[in-house]
């Protein structure tokens, strides 16, 4: 009989939780640490992408808080779980909230790229567990919003990945904030570039638990090199391992790159969505939702998903662009074969790209042999599987234009006025940001790296459009505060029309747009063609 969590000294309070969401077997990295962190004891965890980390440790999180009772006073929570991207501390607070909240604990996640007022709410309402990235709760420590003297558990994830974004000078400030006699686990792939600094200044006499070598990779997990001769074969062959049954996610190397596949493989009648760091919050919190439901089967990311996707059913990572270095490439393919299951890396290389893909393989500890493929070679019909149905792009109605006047949206035309990316009134506005809609109208355009923009008032027959103000992602800072969602906030915002006798677009007239079925785009808005 297989070891069970509550053999490892889980309350039966969380074997519960557990149990009702299909989780009875502990991974090997959660079945070395439990006994130790539910001890209280400092551990240091070292594991593969996907083996299990952050039950192992919001399990003794939630069991050493809720065993000793009491609430959190306003802004100062018990607990503080620091991660390095947006998308991981919205994954991890789904599998402690439930946790928490069997002992009647609150929980919420703290990150840049929104508005703070909801975060502010929260910890002012008192909440046990934070789960936060470096430099918006730093943010809110400078303004006095949120006070770490309280806690008494911190928890560092994906340490070594804070490193290469060179968040570790900002986790030192905040774990300097943290009672030296609280409780710390460190979880992390590697223990390089400064993590072993980390280890050294703030943990004390902790147990090491390692369950591979540190650059070690799934062994369920089967690697494939496919040689293509040129672009034209390569867009063929990326279209067709997209085409599947299966979730699959295709990495690019920059978000323009990403954008544009996910739109290509969308007109293409394959619905897919991106994910990258020009994306709003919302935008990227809603295309993420719409893979990880099954929804939407195909992910195109940048390496800002490299580590922040943590989705269980992944069936086929590609490399559409393979990536600068060898660490990328394992936290890429680490989206899949996770929670034991098994799963296909596929890297698509071109002539000029195959001695940097074959030195980067060798540093990454990977024996594969390379094969000249085209689309209907059979080690990509193989890997493609049961092709999905194919989404035939419709005609779709324009979305409400509340602006006065009738107008064109999404490719549909509403007495000659465009609004949501197109025109209002006769004059030009600019596109929205991602997810939103723009304000057109007659005042200046300015059209920044999200494509936001801003325009005056718009009129149309004899109704106003209204002007709203949004916040929006902003402009480019760098990769880092991009993974994390640290940037400054840009405008977008729905626009709102006043009262006026103009008719809407509810009346529009269709010109002949098309979209898909599922209607994605970039960012999840509705356009034509």
């Amino acid at each position: 009989m297989s070891l069970q969590f509550a053999d490892l000294g889980v309350p039966t309070q969380l074997t519960t939780v557990l149990e009702r969401e299909g989780k009875t077997t502990p991974f090997p990295i959660q079945e070395d640490t439990l006994p130790d962190t539910l001890a209280g004891r400092d551990v240091l965890g070292r594991g593969k992408t996907g083996s299990g980390k952050t039950l192992a440790f919001s399990l003794p999180v939630a069991a050493r808080l809720g065993a000793k009772g009491g609430r959190a006073r306003a802004g100062h929570p018990r607990a503080l779980i620091l991660c390095p991207t947006r998308e991981l501390a919205t994954q991890i607070d789904a599998v402690i909230a439930p946790l928490a909240a069997s002992y009647g604990m609150s929980t919420t996640t703290i990150f840049g790229g929104v508005n703070q007022r909801r975060q502010e709410q929260a910890l002012s309402r008192g909440v046990d567990i934070v789960v936060a990235c470096p430099g918006r709760l730093e943010d809110l420590m400078g303004q006095r919003i949120v006070s770490l003297d309280q806690v008494e558990i911190t928890v560092l994830d994906e340490a070594d990945h804070m490193a290469d974004l060179g968040f570790l000078p900002g986790v030192t400030r905040i774990m300097n904030a943290t009672p030296t006699r609280g409780q710390r686990l460190l979880f992390s792939a590697t223990l390089d570039n400064g993590v072993d600094k980390l280890v050294k200044k703030f943990m004390n006499d902790p147990l090491l638990h390692s369950v591979d070598s540190a650059d070690s990779h799934v062994d369920a997990m089967t690697h494939h090199v496919f040689h293509v001769a040129d672009a034209g074969a390569k867009k063929d062959v990326v279209r067709a391992l997209a085409s599947g049954m299966g979730r699959r996610v295709l990495f690019m190397r920059t978000k323009h790159q990403a954008k544009k596949m996910a739109k290509q493989l969308t007109a293409d009648g394959i619905p897919a969505v991106d994910l990258h760091g020009n994306l709003s919050q919302n935008a990227r919190d809603r295309n993420l939702a719409q893979f990880a439901s099954g929804d939407v089967k195909v992910l195109v990311a940048t390496d800002v998903a490299a580590r922040g996707v943590h989705v269980d059913g992944i069936e086929l990572v590609v490399h559409v662009d393979p990536p600068a270095e060898h660490k990328a490439y394992l936290h890429r393919s680490g989206r899949t074969a996770r929670a034991g299951s098994s799963g296909d890396v596929v890297t698509v290389v071109l002539p000029e790209q195959k001695r940097d893909t074959q030195q980067l393989l060798r540093k990454a500890a990977i024996t594969v042999e390379p094969q000249a493929v085209n689309a209907e070679s059979k080690q990509v019909v193989r890997l493609v599987g049961e092709v999905a149905p194919y989404v035939k792009p419709v005609p779709v109605e324009a979305s409400a234009s509340r602006g006065g006047g009738r107008g064109r949206a999404g490719g549909a035309r509403s007495g000659g006025a465009r609004s949501g990316g197109a025109r209002s009134g006769g004059a030009r506005g600019g596109q929205g940001g991602e997810g939103g809609q723009s304000r057109s109208g007659r005042g200046p355009r300015r059209d920044d790296a999200q494509g936001q923009s801003r325009g005056g008032q718009s009129h149309g027959g004899q109704s106003r459009g209204g002007q709203s103000r949004g916040r929006g992602q902003g402009r480019d800072r760098g990769a880092a505060e991009q993974a994390q969602g640290h940037a400054p906030q840009g405008r977008s915002g729905a626009g709102r029309s006043g009262s006026g006798r103009g008719r809407s677009s509810a009346q529009a007239r269709q010109s002949g747009g098309y979209s898909s079925a599922a209607s994605f785009s970039a960012g999840g808005s509705r356009r034509g063609r």
